[in-house]
């Protein structure tokens, strides 16, 4: 196993790593829209899924993977009624390559965020 860490992404606000590669699978811990700095995004859940994915590409990168190499996305949304508004930001980064995904509406994300993703990827 070999630890991830980035200073492109937010640290761990728990006890808890950015990712870990095992066998050359890269497993990323949950990304919510806090810049790499911590401080969270101001704006509306598109805009936070856009931060979100920065922070995924972050992570991805320093695991030597990257978004075209996710095998599996699971979206944590805290209403359902924005899966659309995040569908449309995620069909973005996944245009031509389009992983398996799970989507769940959840209670509630840290830091009172809209939506969290993690992946799972093949480390080129």
């Amino acid at each position: 196993m070999r630890v991830v860490s980035t200073n492109q992404a937010p640290a761990a606000i728990g006890p808890y790593s950015q990712g870990i590669i095992v066998n050359n699978v890269f497993y990323s811990s949950g990304q919510i829209p806090l810049t790499a700095e911590g401080t969270m995004i101001e704006g509306d859940v598109a805009a936070q899924t856009h931060q979100v994915f920065q922070n995924l590409q972050a992570v991805l990168e320093e695991a030597g993977a990257s978004l075209e190499t996710v095998v599996k996305a699971t979206v944590f949304i805290k209403d359902m009624n924005d899966f659309g508004a995040i569908n449309e930001v995620y069909g973005e980064y996944f245009h031509a390559h389009k992983p398996a995904r799970s989507c769940v509406e959840v209670a509630r994300l840290p830091k009172d965020a809209e939506v969290e993703i993690e992946v799972i990827a093949l480390v080129k």
